[in-house]
């Protein structure tokens, strides 16, 4: 049976990923999560081992075992947070300290979650090869853990590890992280309490929304990967803010019109878009929820879901 480690395996996608190793792979799966930002909300029903610790410590590296594989999610996610040494130490230094396990482990993959905030306000649609223009110290510390990553395979042509953009992610066990949380989870909370959803003026601005089940299986696919590579992982077709406010009434059969207002940040991405042909090759990635479905689906879980 194969066994896997998740960082951050409490939080968002984390779980996610925990729940499906464990489901569709068979395998057992332990959790690396020190729930400063994860809740034990989303692992109920796990049927894994749980070690309570940060990733920038050493303590936890005898109590793992042998491993096949690492799926490194834990990271600060807030892209408001301002305060550079927190999120570099976090990000990068912690990200150093889980490849150093995996070499002392004799790991030999490890699959990282990156993101689509190296990339700005750059040009779209967003190509893996485009020289990193991050917006903000989040998108940063994204770009310098590829940096690290590209330099530790280098030394280790033994390893194999894959780097994940993601895009905007929504969807599932989402609902703990706060303002971090998707438009989607905001929205759905607003529009079924009887208000109108807020949204920025005026709604045009584009992203490339992916539903976690599709980064899931992104995750999952990276276990085949050949190569050392970092991929985009998205829908691919980037939607507006209206679109959303539309599909969330269609599937919650409500009629309410958008509210808008002036967007307070000046290091705000205008439109996120992947290019997925590597994603293709190197990943055999094939995104399979469109905006409408993927909400779709969302709103039937909450609304079965106690949050």
């Amino acid at each position: 049976m194969k066994k896997y480690l998740v960082t951050g395996g409490a939080g968002f996608i984390g779980s996610n990923i925990a729940f499906a190793l464990g489901e569709e792979r068979k395998a057992k799966v332990v959790v690396l999560d020190n729930f400063s930002s994860g809740n034990y909300k989303n692992l109920l029903g796990f049927a894994g081992d749980i070690i309570s610790d940060d990733i920038r410590s050493q303590a936890w590296f005898d109590k793992v075992g042998e491993l096949d594989a690492v799926f490194h999610e834990a990271a600060i996610v807030d892209t408001t947070v301002s305060e550079q040494r927190a999120m570099m130490e976090a990000n990068v230094d912690g990200f150093r300290n889980v490849l150093e396990f995996a070499l002392k482990a004799g790991v030999k993959r490890v699959i990282y979650a990156s993101s689509a905030a190296t990339y700005g306000n750059g040009p779209t649609p967003m190509r893996e090869e485009t020289v990193p223009d991050p917006e903000n110290v989040y998108g940063f510390s994204k770009a310098i853990m590829e940096n690290v990553a590209r330099e530790f395979a280098e030394a280790h042509k033994d390893m194999t590890l894959v780097g994940l953009r993601y895009f905007n992610v929504y969807g599932p066990r989402e609902y703990y992280k706060g303002k971090m949380a998707s438009m989607m989870f905001q929205l759905y909370n607003q529009m079924k309490a009887g208000r109108r959803p807020r949204i920025f003026k005026f709604g045009e601005q584009l992203r490339d929304f992916v539903y976690v089940k599709d980064i899931v299986r992104g995750n999952l696919n990276a276990l085949d990967a050949e190569k050392c590579c970092v991929c985009n992982l998205a829908s691919g077709k980037p939607g507006n803010f209206n679109e959303v406010v539309e599909a969330l009434n269609k599937a919650m059969k409500t009629d309410l019109a958008p509210e808008y207002f002036d967007n307070p940040y000046s290091f705000y991405q205008n439109k996120t878009h992947a290019d997925l042909r590597q994603a293709k090759t190197l990943l055999n990635y094939r995104p399979e929820w469109n905006l409408e479905n993927g909400i779709a689906d969302y709103v039937k879980i909450m609304e079965k879901t106690r949050i």
